[in-house]
């Protein structure tokens, strides 16, 4: 027998499943089958050495759709090359949104790329999710509500570079080297802000464009400063340059070197691992190197991950495992979205993760973000190449 009660409560929850329905049937991209995001990355250009994350997240979200998919849908990710070319990014966005048709962006990739193309993500109200860089410009939800980072802030971790610099070597005379835009500059704020009253222990600045072919000369030019700590805020192909030329010409400064270049196989090999040795850097994640890993729950997933869906000589690279923790970052937020994939929601949901744990942070890490925190991950560590592997030192930093 119907009652009044139950009545209510199958429309109730019918006008729930219509509205939802209706809201997936609004959001582009978005069928009873599929949700169809889209990101660039720079497959080819100076940035290259990135383009392995854009595959280890279509791999991810293959093992995904494998497994049933996410609610019952699959996750069709549309990966376009832009060269790491600001301009080229912006038109390969509109493709995505105006002919692809895609639900939103995920994980672009590239600060002076994503500053392209955020105005008109937040114009048309379109979410730029978990962007592939920690320029602090991105974890901005008062002015740009429709763009959030992922990983540790730029400034922040050369905070804590600095931190270790006043503590180690307190008549330390630093030389840095960035990227001409947001991404180096982000370094260079942060160094200053956290050396403080003692920011004139900066005695030389160079600067590279991403057109340069190499850095030798700013190296150079850094060495005969005179300077015993030499901070490299660049990108893999430059920051490998800078660490090989560095050694060639006997400058040997202590090195402190951005996490976005921390790749053993992009950037430890092809600088050499020997001239590599010493060089400090902060991490989040956990060293697929790093023999202490070896029976750790999070990295067998990760390893059985690599070794289904892409290649052997992937799995050491950290670009890979940063890969991995994005797909599994968007993965939870689609979870929590349940049947009500519209672009509000879907924002809505990355701006609410509570202890999010992912298989290849560190230990002690977790995800959380709010309507007004940005920014996902906020602490880090720092470590030390010995040739071979990155050796974690010290404690988390809270950022």
């Amino acid at each position: 027998m119907l009652t009044r009660r139950t009545f209510l409560q199958s429309s109730a929850a019918a006008v729930l499943a219509t509205s939802a329905s209706r809201a997936c049937a609004d959001t582009p991209g978005v069928t009873d089958a599929e949700i169809k995001i889209g990101q660039t990355m720079p497959y080819s250009g100076p940035a290259s050495a990135y383009g392995v994350i854009g595959r280890a997240e279509t791999a991810y979200f293959k093992m995904i759709n494998e497994q049933g998919g996410v609610n019952g849908r699959k996750i069709n990710l549309i990966s376009l090359d832009d060269g790491y070319s600001p301009p080229k990014t912006v038109e390969q966005a509109r493709r995505l949104v105006e002919q692809e048709q895609v639900a939103f962006l995920f994980n672009t990739l590239g600060t002076p790329s994503n500053a392209a193309i955020r105005p008109y993500c937040n114009d048309n109200k379109i979410p730029q999710l978990f962007v592939a860089t920690g320029a602090a410009m991105f974890s901005d939800p008062k002015h740009f509500p429709w763009t959030m980072g992922w990983q540790p802030n730029y400034q922040t971790e050369a905070k804590i570079f600095a931190q270790h610099i006043l503590s180690t070597k307190p008549d330390a005379k630093i030389a840095a080297l960035y990227q001409n835009d947001a991404f180096g500059k982000d370094y260079l704020i942060g160094l200053k802000e956290g050396l403080g009253d003692h920011a004139g222990m900066i005695i030389k600045e160079a600067t590279y464009e991403t057109s340069e072919p190499t850095v030798d000369s700013q190296v150079v030019t850094l060495q005969a400063s005179g300077a015993d700590v030499f901070l490299i805020a660049a990108t893999p192909k430059f920051a490998a340059q800078a660490i090989r030329k560095a050694f060639d010409i006997g400058w040997t400064p202590e090195r402190y070197m951005t996490d976005v270049s921390q790749s053993i196989a992009s950037v430890m090999k092809p600088a050499g691992p020997e001239k590599s040795k010493g060089v400090i850097t902060a991490v989040y994640g956990k060293d697929p190197t790093d023999a202490r890993w070896k029976n750790d729950p999070g990295y067998k997933e990760y390893a059985a991950f690599v070794a289904k869906y892409m290649s052997a000589k992937d799995l050491i690279d950290a670009n890979v495992v940063y890969g991995f923790g994005l797909g599994a970052t968007m993965v939870q937020v689609l979870k929590q979205c349940g049947n009500d994939l519209s672009r509000e929601n879907v924002m809505r949901q990355a701006a609410n993760l509570k202890d999010l744990e992912l298989p290849m942070l560190l230990p002690g890490i977790k995800i959380n973000t709010s309507p007004e925190d940005y920014s996902p991950i906020r602490q880090e560590a720092l470590a030390s190449f010995n040739g071979a592997s990155w050796e974690q030192f010290g404690e988390l930093y809270m950022g």
